[in-house]
């Protein structure tokens, strides 16, 4: 008997070491995961070894992850480790959790920071992200870095088709619903790998539709946060008045798990995360994670947007979902007239583009020269890279004229201050004004539609997955507000994915 208690004794620690075959690996949540850490489960060395395995499986196929970190397993154990001590990180909301950060995101370890760009290949940061160091102290293992087209929407002007999806370190990326869809934004690697269980959750950032975007089309949820919300230090930089870091998961409570994590003042990025500060609630954000979250919110539709042919698949769908935010609560206010939104969506015509690649420039410059080593120190040398190796970088395919063009600036000067305080004019002209005068809590806009009209002056967006048309590929709804408006918008965000349950896993059609 004293045998056979020994050895049920060590299967149970062997269960325990391994990760029990009960535990539900695909799709799994945060909340799921920290469960099985806790009831025994589940570790995360296991954890890690699926994720592993998935980007082995998955990767060739779909690009989405451009560099696993060697130290993943290591972090694991010390993970599994410290909560076998009863350690005090192990409380964390995050620890032992893997997760995938986008490659404008520096860490300071044995994984590389560089934007996609081979010119950046074995440059070496001084410290990590301010984000990172936030995700590390909660104990979280770092999966490796998501795959980006590369320079973040810079590399070449959006198309009607979208953007190429192309980064010379980590080649084509797919969509793992229908593999010839449309790509879009920097962050495609991060959804692709979030929607296809390549890693527990993800990070990312967004200038300009990079978190939105690909989140919308790939059938998982993003927060794009106010900006200052989240640090921007140790972020390959394009804009300081609308760069944002925030994450992208299957589902909100995940998203709003990250986000959480990853709020609140930076030394190193002061002034931003200083002023939006007051807008962090007491106690986070997961209060927010109401089933009645719709019920007396007042959700505006403006004009322009659901203009969809009926019939379709995504018009159907969309009148059902504004069917069922009223079933559930929400005052519907349709018809709305957003003034100058020709203007504002405009972003070439607005000037944006101007100014976008004037700070790119002064921004980018001083961030190399901020590195402990890079083996290029400016943007100049940077093109410079990329003619001496056009193959690599697919000159040919999808030349550089954007950088070009922010190489030939000189700064923000008279006219591009102008530009900007049009720009901001514009916003509280359109969208500020009409919430404020309709007492919204929200615009509902399709996927990323509204990315302008938040862009100009860092307001928030949530997207989330609302169902798939007539050939598969996802679409959404993001639900849009003002400066701090987080804790409404996650409210709303998250009862309408639990009512609807649109999200699906990923088909990998052709």
């Amino acid at each position: 008997m004293a045998r056979l208690r020994a050895l049920l004794t060590l299967a149970v620690l062997a269960l325990v070491a391994g990760g029990s075959c009960a535990f539900e690996f695909e799709e799994a949540t945060i909340d799921s995961i920290l469960v099985g850490f806790k009831n025994g489960s589940l570790t995360s060395t296991a954890l890690v070894r699926y994720y592993l395995d998935q980007i082995t499986r998955l990767n060739p196929l779909l690009h989405a992850v451009i560099e696993v970190n060697p130290d993943a397993l290591r972090q694991a154990a010390r993970a599994d480790a410290e909560r076998s001590t009863g350690h005090h990180r192990a409380a964390a909301g995050l620890h032992g959790v893997p997760l995938l950060i986008k490659d404008l995101i520096a860490t300071r370890d044995r994984l590389n920071t560089t934007a996609g760009s081979l010119a950046l290949l074995g440059s070496v940061v001084r410290r990590d992200a301010g984000v990172v160091a936030r995700l590390r102290r909660a104990g979280a293992v770092v999966l490796g870095k998501a795959n980006l087209p590369e320079w973040a929407n810079f590399r070449s002007a959006r198309s009607a088709g979208g953007l190429h999806g192309w980064s010379a370190r980590g080649g084509q990326s797919r969509d793992p619903y229908v593999l010839s869809a449309n790509l879009c934004g920097s962050s495609t690697g991060s959804s692709i790998a979030a929607a296809a269980n390549m890693a527990a959750v993800t990070l990312r950032t967004e200038t300009m539709d990079s978190i939105l975007c690909p989140a919308s089309l790939n059938s998982v949820v993003g927060i794009k946060p106010t900006v200052g919300l989240t640090s921007r230090s140790g972020v390959i930089p394009f804009s300081s008045r609308q760069d944002t870091v925030g994450p992208i998961c299957r589902t909100v409570a995940d998203a709003v798990h990250v986000l959480d994590a990853i709020v609140g003042y930076d030394a190193l990025d002061a002034a931003a995360t200083k002023a939006a500060s007051k807008y962090i609630p007491q106690d986070g954000y997961k209060q927010f994670l109401k089933i009645e979250g719709l019920n007396g919110k007042r959700i505006g539709i403006p004009n322009g947007f659901f203009d969809f042919t009926d019939g379709t698949e995504r018009q159907i769908v969309y009148k059902q979902h504004l069917n069922t935010m009223k079933q559930y609560g929400a005052t519907v206010i349709e018809n709305l007239d957003i003034a100058n939104l020709s203007g504002i969506l405009n972003i070439t015509g607005s000037g944006l583009l101007n100014v976008l690649t004037a700070e790119f420039k002064f921004n980018l410059n001083n961030y190399l020269s901020n590195l402990s080593y890079s083996p290029v120190h400016s943007l100049a040398e940077i093109i410079a890279f990329n003619n001496a190796h056009p193959v690599e970088e697919k000159l040919k395919e999808y030349g550089q004229q954007v950088l070009l063009m922010s190489e030939n600036t000189t700064g923000i000067g008279t006219q591009e201050r102008t530009i900007i305080r049009q720009l901001e004019e514009l916003s509280e002209n359109g969208i500020v004004k009409l919430m404020t005068e309709h007492r919204l809590d929200a615009i509902l806009t399709p996927d990323s539609e509204a990315t302008p009209l938040i862009a100009y002056i860092g307001l928030p967006g949530i997207v989330v997955p609302a169902g798939y048309d007539e050939q598969g590929v996802p679409f959404s709804i993001c639900y849009s507000g003002l400066k701090g408006y987080e804790p409404r918008l996650i409210e709303m965000a998250y009862a309408f994915e639990q009512t609807t349950k649109a999200r699906k896993p990923p088909m990998f059609k052709n």
